[in-house]
């Protein structure tokens, strides 16, 4: 019965084990889901404030040209400060080539070596 009673706790442990390591896999889903719906939100929002201004895309490209453009150098600054480590080699890149535009959001989860992005590309025309 003693050993009866041993097994039964053994395996209640490792069903419990199971459970938190699910919960921890749940959880790091849940941010990384997160860092990736913000990224996108920043992406769209670049986007639409180029359509705006269209006649000057060309300011917007990063780093070059964004650091003239008011708008531009904030919108760098808000990725920097929602998102994790994207600064320095992992700043929001912002190219421009005709009327193609290519956004790309790089961050690092805290704790994390392995960098993730989000890019964006649209075609941004003068009506006429």
């Amino acid at each position: 019965m003693l050993l009866e009673a041993l097994i039964g706790i053994l395996i209640f442990s490792i069903g419990i084990l199971a459970l938190l390591g699910m919960q921890a896999i749940a959880m790091r889903a849940t941010v990384d889901s997160k860092y990736r719906s913000e990224a996108s939100f920043l992406a769209n929002e670049i986007i639409g404030q180029m359509w705006v201004d269209r006649d000057n895309l060309a300011n917007y490209v990063t780093p070059a040209a964004c650091a003239d453009h008011p708008a531009c150098n904030a919108w760098v600054a808000r990725v920097q400060a929602v998102l994790p480590n994207a600064t320095g080699a992992d700043a929001p890149i912002i190219a421009v080539a005709g009327s193609q535009v290519i956004v790309t959001i790089f961050w690092r989860r805290p704790g994390e070596t392995d960098r993730s992005a989000h890019t964006v590309a649209a075609t941004i025309n003068n009506p006429g």
